[in-house]
Protein backbone atom coordinates (compact mmCIF):
# COMPACT_ATOMS: atom_id res chain seq x y z
CA UNK A 1 0.00 0.00 0.00
CA UNK A 2 1.58 3.26 -1.14
CA UNK A 3 1.23 6.47 0.79
CA UNK A 4 1.05 9.95 -0.65
CA UNK A 5 4.52 10.76 0.66
CA UNK A 6 6.29 8.03 -1.29
CA UNK A 7 4.16 7.95 -4.42
CA UNK A 8 5.78 9.60 -7.40
CA UNK A 9 3.92 10.85 -10.37
CA UNK A 10 5.53 10.35 -13.72
CA UNK A 11 5.81 13.44 -15.85
CA UNK A 12 3.51 13.62 -18.80
CA UNK A 13 5.02 13.39 -22.23
CA UNK A 14 5.50 16.94 -23.43
CA UNK A 15 5.15 18.20 -26.96
CA UNK A 16 8.65 18.62 -28.51
CA UNK A 17 8.28 22.40 -28.77
CA UNK A 18 7.16 22.61 -25.12
CA UNK A 19 10.20 20.50 -24.16
CA UNK A 20 12.53 22.86 -26.01
CA UNK A 21 10.93 25.96 -24.51
CA UNK A 22 10.91 24.53 -20.99
CA UNK A 23 14.46 23.20 -21.36
CA UNK A 24 15.72 26.59 -22.54
CA UNK A 25 15.77 27.72 -18.91
CA UNK A 26 19.05 25.80 -18.58
CA UNK A 27 20.68 28.39 -20.85
CA UNK A 28 20.77 30.58 -17.75
CA UNK A 29 23.15 28.18 -15.98
CA UNK A 30 26.32 29.73 -17.52
CA UNK A 31 25.06 33.14 -16.40
CA UNK A 32 24.76 31.99 -12.79
CA UNK A 33 28.15 30.29 -12.99
CA UNK A 34 29.59 33.57 -14.28
CA UNK A 35 28.11 35.36 -11.28
CA UNK A 36 29.86 32.84 -9.03
CA UNK A 37 33.14 33.82 -10.73
CA UNK A 38 32.23 37.49 -10.13
CA UNK A 39 31.67 36.59 -6.47
CA UNK A 40 35.22 35.20 -6.38
CA UNK A 41 36.50 38.48 -7.85
CA UNK A 42 34.76 40.40 -5.08
CA UNK A 43 36.27 38.11 -2.43
CA UNK A 44 39.72 38.79 -3.91
CA UNK A 45 39.03 42.55 -4.01
CA UNK A 46 37.86 42.47 -0.39
CA UNK A 47 41.03 40.70 0.73
CA UNK A 48 43.25 43.16 -1.17
CA UNK A 49 41.47 46.13 0.44
CA UNK A 50 41.61 44.51 3.89
CA UNK A 51 45.35 43.93 3.60
CA UNK A 52 45.75 47.53 2.38
CA UNK A 53 43.83 48.78 5.42
CA UNK A 54 45.86 46.73 7.91
CA UNK A 55 49.20 47.72 6.35
CA UNK A 56 48.42 51.45 6.14
CA UNK A 57 46.44 51.95 9.37
CA UNK A 58 49.28 53.58 11.39
CA UNK A 59 49.62 56.34 8.78
CA UNK A 60 45.91 56.89 8.10
CA UNK A 61 43.42 59.48 9.33
CA UNK A 62 40.11 58.34 10.78
CA UNK A 63 38.16 59.54 7.72
CA UNK A 64 40.43 57.49 5.42
CA UNK A 65 39.94 54.39 7.59
CA UNK A 66 36.19 54.96 7.54
CA UNK A 67 36.18 55.27 3.73
CA UNK A 68 38.07 51.99 3.34
CA UNK A 69 35.82 50.23 5.87
CA UNK A 70 32.75 51.54 4.03
CA UNK A 71 34.30 50.19 0.84
CA UNK A 72 34.63 46.78 2.53
CA UNK A 73 31.00 46.94 3.66
CA UNK A 74 30.05 47.86 0.10
CA UNK A 75 31.84 44.78 -1.23
CA UNK A 76 30.03 42.58 1.31
CA UNK A 77 26.67 44.07 0.36
CA UNK A 78 27.34 43.55 -3.34
CA UNK A 79 28.40 40.00 -2.53
CA UNK A 80 25.11 39.47 -0.66
CA UNK A 81 23.28 40.83 -3.69
CA UNK A 82 25.13 38.35 -5.89
CA UNK A 83 24.13 35.46 -3.61
CA UNK A 84 20.48 36.52 -3.73
CA UNK A 85 20.58 36.65 -7.52
CA UNK A 86 22.51 33.40 -7.91
CA UNK A 87 20.58 31.26 -5.43
CA UNK A 88 17.18 32.94 -5.72
CA UNK A 89 17.33 33.27 -9.49
CA UNK A 90 18.44 29.68 -10.01
CA UNK A 91 15.73 28.42 -7.64
CA UNK A 92 13.06 30.57 -9.27
CA UNK A 93 13.91 30.30 -12.94
CA UNK A 94 16.04 27.19 -13.53
CA UNK A 95 15.58 24.33 -11.07
CA UNK A 96 14.78 23.59 -7.44
CA UNK A 97 17.77 23.25 -5.14
CA UNK A 98 15.96 20.78 -2.83
CA UNK A 99 17.41 22.24 0.36
CA UNK A 100 14.42 21.40 2.61
CA UNK A 101 15.76 20.49 6.01
CA UNK A 102 19.32 21.62 5.25
CA UNK A 103 20.60 23.51 8.31
CA UNK A 104 22.05 26.32 6.15
CA UNK A 105 18.96 26.93 4.00
CA UNK A 106 18.27 30.69 3.98
CA UNK A 107 14.84 31.53 5.46
CA UNK A 108 13.85 33.63 2.45
CA UNK A 109 14.55 30.81 -0.02
CA UNK A 110 11.56 28.73 1.08
CA UNK A 111 9.12 31.35 -0.25
CA UNK A 112 11.13 33.03 -2.98
CA UNK A 113 9.41 34.05 -6.19
CA UNK A 114 10.20 36.56 -8.90
CA UNK A 115 8.40 39.42 -7.13
CA UNK A 116 10.00 38.78 -3.74
CA UNK A 117 13.39 38.53 -5.44
CA UNK A 118 12.82 41.94 -7.08
CA UNK A 119 11.92 43.52 -3.74
CA UNK A 120 14.96 41.98 -2.01
CA UNK A 121 17.25 43.12 -4.84
CA UNK A 122 15.82 46.64 -4.79
CA UNK A 123 16.35 46.80 -1.03
CA UNK A 124 19.92 45.56 -1.40
CA UNK A 125 20.59 48.17 -4.08
CA UNK A 126 19.32 50.88 -1.72
CA UNK A 127 21.74 49.62 0.93
CA UNK A 128 24.64 49.69 -1.52
CA UNK A 129 23.64 53.15 -2.72
CA UNK A 130 23.41 54.32 0.91
CA UNK A 131 27.00 53.21 1.51
CA UNK A 132 28.15 55.07 -1.61
CA UNK A 133 26.25 58.17 -0.52
CA UNK A 134 27.76 57.99 2.97
CA UNK A 135 31.23 57.71 1.41
CA UNK A 136 30.41 60.77 -0.70
CA UNK A 137 29.36 62.80 2.32
CA UNK A 138 32.44 61.77 4.28
CA UNK A 139 34.57 62.77 1.31
CA UNK A 140 32.51 65.96 0.70
CA UNK A 141 35.41 68.42 1.11
CA UNK A 142 37.08 66.80 -1.91
CA UNK A 143 33.97 66.82 -4.13
CA UNK A 144 31.92 69.48 -5.85
CA UNK A 145 28.28 70.16 -5.01
CA UNK A 146 27.09 68.88 -8.38
CA UNK A 147 28.52 65.39 -7.71
CA UNK A 148 26.89 65.23 -4.29
CA UNK A 149 23.56 66.46 -5.67
CA UNK A 150 23.49 63.88 -8.47
CA UNK A 151 24.43 61.02 -6.16
CA UNK A 152 21.61 62.04 -3.80
CA UNK A 153 19.14 62.25 -6.70
CA UNK A 154 20.21 58.83 -7.97
CA UNK A 155 19.89 57.37 -4.46
CA UNK A 156 16.37 58.80 -4.12
CA UNK A 157 15.49 57.30 -7.51
CA UNK A 158 16.58 53.90 -6.16
CA UNK A 159 14.45 54.43 -3.04
CA UNK A 160 11.41 55.44 -5.12
CA UNK A 161 11.92 52.45 -7.41
CA UNK A 162 12.13 50.04 -4.47
CA UNK A 163 9.02 51.49 -2.84
CA UNK A 164 7.19 51.22 -6.18
CA UNK A 165 8.27 47.62 -6.69
CA UNK A 166 7.24 46.68 -3.13
CA UNK A 167 3.90 48.47 -3.54
CA UNK A 168 3.18 46.73 -6.85
CA UNK A 169 4.15 43.38 -5.30
CA UNK A 170 1.79 44.03 -2.41
CA UNK A 171 -1.04 44.96 -4.80
CA UNK A 172 -0.44 41.84 -6.87
CA UNK A 173 -0.25 39.58 -3.81
CA UNK A 174 -3.41 41.15 -2.38
CA UNK A 175 -5.21 40.68 -5.74
CA UNK A 176 -4.10 37.01 -5.89
CA UNK A 177 -5.36 36.42 -2.35
CA UNK A 178 -8.84 37.62 -3.39
CA UNK A 179 -9.02 35.08 -6.23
Amino acid sequence: MATASNTRTTPQKMHPMASILFGSRWLQLPLYLGLIVAQGVYVFHFMVELVHLVQKVPDMHEADIMLIVLGLIDVVMISNLLIMVIVGGYETFVSRLNLKGHPDEPDWLSHVNANLLKVKLATAIIGISSIHLLKTFINAPNLDDKTMLWQTVIHMAFVLSAVSIAWIDRLMTHAEDKH
